[in-house]
């Protein structure tokens, strides 16, 4: 029979490994600092944050992670690491699409983690826009959802932007339902966004059949409304959960749990090849037959997987369309590069959006 270790022993051990962590986590900040202090001393004083460093870096964390934690809770855990480091050599702002509590921001901070500032945007255009002139050094914008398809705001902010994807992140839209109330029996009236409402139909049809839904314009707005209302509940993300101090009382009440939105970072960086990489393109062309057929053949004849495309009518012409193309590969690789020469030529117009690294999970 294997011997029992006593409790007291246990938490000891626990103290001294809490107490070495510390000391590595603050040695790691210094060097931080003196990353920072090298790269102002050489000029360089614009580029601290580097979307494939983090990525090689939280790859590496996932691969070499023994568990028992896992993988994701080990990367979420160094992301946290990183971003505390990175604001003490400069700390950044973020746009996202608000109000505080979105999908969006959180979105945000899985990307760059808490130590960032956030600000709410009340639209996508003004999202670019706080980026393009510089107010917040990065921006989160939603472009696509597993269930309801590309967000056309985003796609169509794209063509005047001179900003980059430099990198995206995924989140699985997990619905809760929140209240301040102490059980389901006493909830009078549910906010939410009236996508949520059909999203969760099912649960609320099994549950609170009886119970008034309210539509409002989002679910961050509804997590507000939860904690002022008497008898109100929302259905809303974790993070509005804690920005509004209201209470999770049943989670991911969601009809289809499959349900992902992926978000793209923008920003004015360049980002180096990480061999797991996408490049988004925009691609102008004619409504001439073979036109699809002369944009996917470099990517075929060069064995490039196309990952999504979309068409958006383009303003500059009548019939005259754009697509939104997703590729595998970094545009500095081989491949990629020759793909994206032949079909310049092939072209009314191209544009690299962006090649970044793949979203880490």
């Amino acid at each position: 029979m294997t011997d029992v270790i006593p409790l007291s022993e246990l938490r000891k051990q626990i103290d001294e490994i809490d107490q070495a962590i510390l000391q590595l986590i603050n040695k790691r900040a210094k060097l931080a600092e003196e990353v920072a202090r090298t790269k102002l001393a050489s000029g360089d004083d614009a580029s601290f944050y580097r979307p494939d460093r983090e990525a090689l870096v939280l790859r590496r964390i996932q691969e070499h992670n023994p568990g028992p934690l896992s993988d994701a809770t080990a990367a979420y855990f160094f992301r946290e690491i990183m971003s505390a480091c990175l604001a003490l050599e400069k700390p950044m702002q973020i746009a996202f699409l608000g109000p505080k509590g979105t999908f969006t921001q959180q979105a945000a901070f899985k990307h760059f983690g808490h130590a960032v500032y956030t600000e709410a945007v009340s639209t996508i255009e003004g999202i670019f826009k706080a980026v393009e002139t510089g107010h917040c050094d990065f921006g989160v914008v939603p472009i696509e959802n597993s269930t309801e398809g590309v967000v056309t705001h985003t796609l169509d902010s794209f063509n005047e932007s001179p900003l980059k994807i430099c990198g995206e992140v995924e989140i699985r839209i997990h619905h809760n339902l929140m209240s301040n109330v102490a059980n389901l029996k006493e909830i009078t009236e549910i906010f939410s966004h009236k996508q949520s409402l059909a999203q969760c139909r099912k649960w609320l049809e099994q549950n609170l059949p009886e119970v008034l839904c309210t539509e409002v314009n989002s679910n961050a707005e509804a997590a507000r409304l939860a904690s002022i209302t008497k008898g109100g509940a929302a259905i809303a993300g974790e993070v509005a959960a804690e920005i509004y101090a209201v209470t999770i009382l049943e989670k991911c009440i969601e009809d289809e749990l499959n349900n992902t939105t992926r978000f793209v970072i923008i920003g004015r960086l360049d980002t180096n090849s990480t061999s797991k990489d996408k490049t988004s393109l925009l691609v102008s062309v004619k409504n001439d037959a073979g036109a699809l057929h002369e944009i996917l053949q470099p990517f075929a004849k060069h064995g490039i997987d196309m990952t999504r495309i979309e068409s958006r009518p383009s303003r500059e012409g009548l019939w005259q369309y754009r697509f939104f193309i997703d590729i595998e590969g970094h545009c500095s690789d081989e491949k990629p590069k020759q793909a994206i020469a032949e079909l310049e030529s092939k072209v009314m117009q191209l544009k690299v959006l962006g090649s970044y690294p793949k979203a880490v999970l």
